[in-house]
């Protein structure tokens, strides 16, 4: 029996791209995958940034596993994110997300994400005009956080979310100047929930099943979104939801092996040695192993070296298994 009613991997720009969900999405059974953002500013944009950011549209809206993924939008202008939600669906993407909640302070900078929790009249214009836009029958979902500064303005923004006539909600239980380092507030997200005419997806520090069930019974919803933690833990989402335990580090070098073994030109960039060493730093939450790999990897420059590297390190993880009898 599933823990969580619905559970979503969340964007994370930069990290969660779409050979990331393609190989995540194996090994989790997440309802619901939601891409990094695309950035509306003035214009249309082509097909092919779509097809780029989310090439899961030429597979119907799928990962290969088959679960769904959303296309998420960015910006601040209500007319062009209306022209470019209505391409995202019409290419086949399984909905379309609005991101409110982004800290990062270029795209805040630009009036953009979470810059917009300051003018809740304005996420009002956005996601009316946008759901105007889009076919009746097109799910448009919202990703905000409890406030840019404090949680007081949490309420007006909450409403404006509601009014603008979104059908889902996501709520990260920090405000923008939080970041990520303050504790989720999840009582702040109960209060919503308890109000809220339309599921409301809770999202802040679920890293495993205990901080699963404990966010919805501090919400009061079943509905949760997960981010950092399912990268620090490849198989959080079955973690979650069948009480399995933590993928042992051979098994996760393994799967990320065969998976590139698959079709090496495709994957390769998940072998880019900036991503390899940006997982490592996120992955050595919950394994030793990953700081001793980035230690080793730290050198390494091109694809071709960073593969080889997982490759070797993977036949000597195999070489030792063997040797103490465990495969």
């Amino acid at each position: 029996m599933k823990l969580a009613q619905r559970l979503i991997l969340a964007p994370m720009e930069g990290v969660v791209d779409g050979l990331m969900r393609d190989f995540i999405t194996r090994l989790n059974p997440y309802d619901l995958c939601v891409t990094e953002f695309v950035r509306v500013v003035d214009l249309l944009l082509p097909e092919r940034v779509y097809y780029r950011l989310a090439p899961e549209l030429l597979q119907g809206g799928k990962t290969t596993a088959g679960t769904p993924v959303r296309v998420q939008l960015l910006g601040q202008d209500p007319n062009w994110l209306a022209e470019n939600a209505n391409r995202a669906a019409a290419l086949g993407s399984p909905g379309v997300d609005l991101n409110f909640g982004c800290p990062a302070k270029n795209v805040n900078r630009s009036q953009g994400g979470a810059s917009l929790l300051k003018n809740p009249q304005q996420i009002y214009q956005i996601i009316h005009q946008v759901r105007q836009a889009l076919p009746a029958d097109v799910t448009l979902s919202a990703k905000i956080r409890l406030g840019w500064d404090s949680i007081e303005s949490a309420q007006e923004i909450f409403d404006a979310v509601i009014s603008a006539g979104a059908n889902e909600l996501t709520v990260h239980g920090r405000t923008k100047e939080d970041g990520y380092h303050a504790p989720a507030n999840w009582p702040a997200i109960g209060k919503l929930v308890a109000q809220c005419p339309i599921p409301l997806i809770a999202n802040g520090d679920i890293v495993d099943a205990t901080t699963a069930k404990q966010c919805m019974e501090q919400t009061g919803t079943p509905l949760l979104m997960v981010g950092r933690g399912a990268i620090e833990k490849p198989n959080l989402g079955a973690m979650i939801q069948s009480q399995a335990s933590l993928l042992p580090w051979f098994d996760f070098v393994h799967a990320m092996v065969s998976f590139h073994d698959e079709d090496p030109a495709a994957r390769a960039e998940l072998f880019h040695p900036s991503r390899v060493k940006q997982w490592l730093r996120y992955l050595k939450v919950s394994y030793p192993q990953a700081q001793q790999l980035f230690v080793e990897f730290r050198s390494l420059r091109t694809i071709e070296e960073m593969h080889a590297g997982f490759r070797a390190h993977y036949e000597q993880l195999l070489r030792t298994h063997s040797q103490i009898g465990e495969i």
